[in-house]
């Protein structure tokens, strides 16, 4: 009589649980009321960016609508995880299903990638900007900007389902399926399969080329033309005000590529399930955080449109 696998040896329906950050009471509050801060803080900088630049009219303009999108974005891709990551901190772990998973991955990887089309999409900005700034107007029209977010989460959407199509037509070894991982990701879930999964790194490293390493190329070759440009500005105020607005950027770009290719380009044999869930923490609470800090406190046009609005509903309710 043959051996059925265990893939087909199974009953009922599949399900995935998250390995336990940590079974201490005590540590699992003290995680809990922390990401549940660092949720709080995402969601409230984010919206008050969307806000602002809605409603007032001196920031409606192509740097500001990307930095909208940009500010949707990781609103909803922190929203994707956290939710879920802080139900499984407080108490018992709970299952989610094979098509639960897979969902949360695809929005994830869709919403990452669109998050990094997004900066690449805000250097090339910042260099018609900088280095063609007669022109700026007649370039960047509000056409082109909506043209170009939208090919951005297009993209990013046809990568991600793609990817994520493919990783869930293998078969996964046994009934109860512990993801050693707070989120549904490509690498955690890969190593659960039980069949060869060559072609399927293959396959990530492609997209992680195509969402990761081609943009970042493109912001740097921007910030080529970028750094040249400003160097050529005579006025000291000229240049530190463009470096200012640069270095913002430069350091959301870092911060989201960096740990993100660490994640997804190095080789599998190489990488630890721990650190891949360490960087994971960055780019899911760091990251989204840092974005309306940096260009918030960074900024003078946005700082000055907040207390603008904060001291305007003061004196409406005093009133």
């Amino acid at each position: 009589m043959p051996v059925m696998s265990p893939v087909l040896n199974q009953s009922g329906p599949t399900e995935f649980f998250f390995r336990v950050l940590t079974t201490v009471p005590e540590f699992q509050a003290l995680l809990f009321l922390l990401f549940l801060l660092l949720y709080l803080m995402i969601l409230c900088g984010n919206t008050a960016i969307i806000w602002v630049v809605c409603t007032h009219s001196s920031l409606r303009t192509p740097m500001y609508f990307f930095l909208c999108n940009l500010a949707f974005v990781e609103i909803s891709y922190t929203t994707v995880v956290v939710p879920l990551m802080l139900s499984n901190i407080w108490g018992a772990p709970k299952p989610i299903p094979l098509a639960g998973c897979g969902a949360q991955m695809f929005f994830f990887l869709t919403l990452g990638g669109a998050d990094c089309f997004l900066l690449a999409i805000m250097a090339y900005d910042r260099y018609v900007a900088i280095c063609h700034p007669l022109h700026y107007t007649l370039i960047m029209t509000q056409k082109l900007c909506a043209q170009m977010v939208a090919c951005a989460v297009g993209l990013a959407l046809v990568l991600s389902l793609q990817l994520t199509s493919l990783i869930f037509t293998l078969p996964f070894c046994g009934h109860r399926r512990e993801i050693n991982h707070f989120l549904c990701d490509v690498p955690p879930v890969l190593r659960l399969a039980c069949a060869d999964i060559r072609v399927h790194q293959a396959v990530l490293y492609v997209v992680g080329i195509l969402v990761l390493t081609v943009p970042f190329l493109l912001i740097c070759v921007s910030y080529v033309f970028i750094a040249s440009a400003i160097l050529r500005i005579r006025s000291s105020e000229g240049r530190r005000r463009a470096f200012s607005t640069c270095s913002s950027h430069l350091t959301v770009v870092l911060l989201q590529y960096g740990f993100c290719a660490v994640v997804y380009l190095r080789p599998q044999s190489t990488s630890s399930v721990d650190e891949d869930r360490q960087f994971a923490l960055v780019y899911t609470f760091v990251t989204p955080l840092l974005n309306p800090l940096i260009y918030t406190l960074r900024n003078k046009d946005v700082k000055g449109a907040l207390k603008k609005a904060i001291s305007s509903k003061a004196a409406s309710e005093n009133n």
